[in-house]
């Protein structure tokens, strides 16, 4: 599904991330875990186009994505929910819900309704609010909309950073709840979590980033029992 090979990307003089290779298989979820400034958001706008890569590439099903314009990026089959939730707070959550499958246009009404009906499915509390402003809506309400809205792009692919961030534990129990079941309808993600202990939960697999590298990977059930991973979350590691 995707794969990236040797992929860098810098801030001016800064390289952020360095010659980073992994690979994410059809219905598979990944996570990428590493210590604040590890390169991990990093990571997932150069995927999504949101920043230049200046090394290396990605491939979306055989497709070079690296060079492409973010829109062409989501048209290509890549939704990024990004840090913050990012939703159009003036806008109801209807409307923010159909503002996710903008590219798809021109689209029957038909279609629209059978995403919008698959995206209560998941977030039933959404219908309940579809009239209601973005901005008026809980943290957890609006991290339940942002991943309403990536899910009416289609996506092949959906790429989710810190979808735990700020929001109280009962919260992030429904979220990461929702998340199971989307990975049940065989939706491929990339999550990245500063919170270790909910995306080993959810993941298969997992790639520790230090400083803009990878420097393991594996599956979720070895890397939980790393000496590097353990030092780390210890703040033991020396990079």
């Amino acid at each position: 599904m995707l794969k990236i090979c040797n992929l860098s990307s810098s801030y001016g003089s800064i390289q952020a991330l360095k010659e980073v290779s992994l690979q994410v298989d059809q219905g598979e979820i990944i996570t990428i875990i590493g210590p604040n400034g590890a390169g991990k958001t990093t990571l997932l706008r150069t995927i999504s186009g949101l920043h230049r890569a200046s090394g290396g590439n990605t491939y979306l099903r055989d497709r070079d994505i690296t060079h492409l314009e973010p829109h062409q990026i989501v048209k290509a089959g890549v939704t990024h929910v990004l840090q913050g939730r990012q939703i159009f707070e003036e806008m109801t959550v209807l409307q923010n819900l159909k503002i996710g499958a903008y590219h798809r246009f021109p689209i029957r009404n038909e279609e629209i309704k059978n995403d919008l009906e698959e995206v209560y499915s998941f977030f039933p509390l959404l219908l309940e609010r579809a009239s209601q402003k973005g901005g008026t809506l809980s943290g957890g309400e609006q991290v339940m909309l942002a991943l309403g809205r990536a899910l009416m792009a289609k996506p092949h692919l959906l790429l989710l950073d810190e979808p735990s961030l700020g929001l109280a534990p009962k919260v992030v129990d429904v979220v990461f709840e929702n998340l199971q079941k989307l990975h049940q309808t065989g939706r491929t993600i990339v999550l990245v979590e500063q919170n270790a202990e909910l995306a080993f939960d959810l993941a298969q697999r997992c790639y520790l980033m230090v400083l803009g590298r990878i420097i393991l990977e594996g599956k979720v059930q070895d890397i939980k029992k790393s000496d590097k991973v353990i030092d780390l979350y210890l703040g033991n590691i020396n990079a």
